[in-house]
């Protein structure tokens, strides 16, 4: 009884996305855009997660250089650390954590928000008077994490590898210029183009899960709060697929 009930929930919270993705794209192309929402949203998404990121990043780099200094001198090549952090970090480790926060920290925040605005009515409100609260709300937020979450990427790496110099310096002496000249010396282009296009999808996928279930959201203040807990469970595990999927499809194209 328990997994039936777990299936059809499944399947009607897959249904609703579905349907959901659909009248995004719907209406992503209708005029009028809300340009100045849009850009709003990028300063508050950008503002409000870089600081949490920034920080979180650093640690990450300071940390996995730590970790792995001890193995690598074990084996005698303790000289391609800063190469192994840096692969690891620009190719995986970087884009997927600076994902999972981004859905911790925005997609609780949308879904709490529109949750809120939905219970109170403000959206049937914006209805009335003839606003498309769906663009207004949804897409701008949408295109936002879309946009936003590759730029945190990109400065949460650049952040992730000063911790890594950092960690490095610790117990050894590495110059700034040879550090990062061993990164990049041992990066290709297809390590990095992979983990940048695959970001754009994981900040779509936040965005539109936490537009989805605070737009959907019921049942007053305990809807909220189900609204923005349920956004970051689902995005987190949407981003994991997405990037079983991305190594998937580079294997395949022998982006390695």
């Amino acid at each position: 009884m328990f997994a039936r009930e777990s299936t059809t929930r499944l399947l009607s919270e897959t249904g609703g996305l579905s349907a959901f993705t659909g009248r995004f794209f719907r209406n992503l192309f209708k005029p009028r855009f809300e340009a100045a929402e849009f850009v709003r949203q990028c300063l508050l998404i950008g503002y409000k997660s870089l600081p949490l990121i920034g920080l979180t990043a650093f640690i990450m780099g300071l940390v996995l250089t730590m970790q792995l200094r001890p193995s690598m001198i074990e084996y005698g090549v303790a000289s391609q650390l800063p190469a192994m952090v840096g692969i690891a970090i620009i190719r995986e480790i970087g884009p997927v954590i600076t994902a999972l926060i981004f859905a911790g920290k925005i997609g609780s925040s949308i879904g709490a928000e529109l949750g809120s605005m939905k219970v109170t009515e403000q959206i049937d409100a914006m209805e009335v008077s003839g606003t498309n609260p769906f663009k207004y709300l949804v897409v701008t937020r949408v295109l936002a994490c879309l946009f936003m979450l590759p730029v945190l990427v990109l400065l949460g790496d650049a952040i992730s590898l000063y911790g890594s110099y950092i960690g490095v310096n610790i117990k050894g002496a590495t110059s700034f210029s040879l550090f990062f000249t061993q990164v990049f010396d041992n990066l290709a282009f297809s390590d990095v183009l992979p983990a940048f296009i695959k970001s754009f999808f994981f900040g779509w996928a936040v965005g539109l899960i936490g537009c989805y279930k605070g737009y959907f959201s019921s049942k007053g203040t305990e809807g909220v709060g189900r609204s923005a807990n349920s956004a970051v469970v689902v995005a987190s595990i949407v981003i994991f697929l997405l990037d079983l999927l991305a190594v998937q499809v580079t294997d395949a194209l022998g982006i390695n």
